[in-house]
């Protein structure tokens, strides 16, 4: 038995254009909540969780919907040609109801010479990074506030600028949102569509490599399957190097052409998975394969196992636990490494999933020849610990210690 890697790797390009939409969405959109309509942290990782929460019920759903689709196309396929397209296209006008609340806030947008006076004559009262609550105006006078420059002179980020000027921004953004609530209600109503056309496709995707691999290659399968999914968050990355969006004098910029572009790579990569896999011709394969090899599904004899059952929810259990933590950090980290480190987030979340996918191959032999409990709590270990560690990095901090922890907790997830 050999797993057909070509085959497995046109199969993951559903993968990999669902991680690609993902990886936009956790960098990208907690920092227009907070940037552009002023949300505090609680109230936008509310509806960053919103996926989650609809999750729950949609994958179920559409997953058992799937299962008994009777189209020529096959089972899966339908629904993943529906839901991309669908998410594409009202990913892009998504950014249209962004560019209506960026319009608003062309006075203070970052590239705007008096964008800080007007700030300042806002009479803002903030909160700085540190929890201090201040009214600016009792902080510095009208000439001291709009001197604040965004880098210093090392070209690092100011801390000031940080500390107090990003905070009066979000402020006033959250003033504006008040007077106006139109541009929120319509980013809102879109973002609940994008999250629905990605809620039907998600478990007709993950279940089209186990319909068309044997089991025993399944394990293989999905370690390439990870690997389409993890090139597609490297792209995305480095497509939000090319366009700055996570550099601090960007915070207020239009997302269009971004969105396209992402909206382009998850065409293509149906386009491509539409050329070269035919499911009902791959599913006709698999079974004839496992038939040739005697490989037909028998009921498990321990089903009814108290002893397994517990070990299935305290499994299901851990994995729960591990999105938890994990998740927290991804969707809320792009905001804290621009508006609290002064740091580009794309950079360091390319290392974390770059050593991660260096990481794949060797961890399997490890686990291969230690046990895969074993390098499990190993992993969990490296991973608490590299966010712990993380969680005492500071403004001005290198830039190279919090690279190395991403990097770590890469290998450890």
């Amino acid at each position: 038995m050999k797993l057909n890697y070509k085959k497995t790797v046109f199969v993951g390009f559903a993968f990999f254009l669902i991680s690609a939409f993902w990886q936009a969405y956790d960098t990208i959109i907690p920092k227009i909540l907070t940037d552009k309509f002023g949300m505090s942290q609680s109230l936008s990782g509310v509806i960053m969780a919103l996926d989650n929460v609809l999750a729950l019920f949609l994958l179920p759903l559409f997953g058992t919907l799937s299962d008994r689709c009777r189209s020529r196309l096959g089972r899966r396929t339908p629904y993943i040609i529906f839901g991309t397209v669908m998410a594409a296209v009202f990913l892009v006008v998504l950014s249209f109801a962004d560019n209506l609340q960026r319009n608003a806030l062309e006075d203070v947008a970052v590239e705007n010479p008096a964008a800080q006076e007007t700030l300042y004559d806002a009479g803002l009262t903030i909160t700085t990074p540190d929890g201090v609550v201040m009214d600016i105006q009792d902080e510095f006078t009208r000439e001291e506030f709009a001197a604040i420059s965004i880098r210093d002179e090392s070209g690092s980020v100011n801390e000031d600028y940080t500390d107090y000027v990003v905070p009066a921004r979000q402020a006033y953004a959250a003033q504006v949102t008040a007077q106006n609530r139109t541009p929120l209600i319509i980013f809102v109503a879109v973002l609940l569509i994008v999250l629905l056309s990605m809620a039907t496709f998600r478990s007709p995707a993950v279940a089209l490599m186990p319909d068309v691999t044997i089991k025993p290659l399944r394990s293989k399968a999905n370690a390439v399957i990870n690997l389409m999914g993890a090139a597609g968050g490297i792209i995305v990355l480095l497509l939000g190097s090319v366009f700055g969006t996570g550099s601090p004098e960007n915070a207020l910029m239009s997302y269009t052409v971004f969105f396209a572009a992402i909206s382009g790579l998850m065409l293509g990569s149906l386009l491509i998975f539409l050329w070269r896999v035919k499911e009902p011709a791959l599913v006709r394969e698999m079974q004839e394969e496992s038939e040739r090899l005697g490989l037909v599904d028998e009921a498990e004899e321990a089903a009814g196992d108290r002893k397994l059952q517990k070990s299935l929810l305290l499994i299901l259990a851990s994995v729960v636990l591990w999105f938890f933590g994990y998740n927290a950090v991804t969707s809320k980290y792009s905001v804290y490494a621009s508006s609290v480190l002064g740091l580009d987030y794309n950079s360091t979340l390319t290392i974390a999933t770059g050593a991660a996918i260096v990481a794949y191959i060797p961890v399997g032999a490890v686990a291969s020849r230690f046990g895969r409990r074993k390098t499990i709590l190993a992993g969990i270990v490296i991973l608490g610990g590299s966010f712990l560690l993380g969680s005492f990095v500071r403004a001005g901090t290198s830039p190279l210690v919090m690279n190395i922890l991403f990097a770590t907790a890469g290998i450890g997830w």
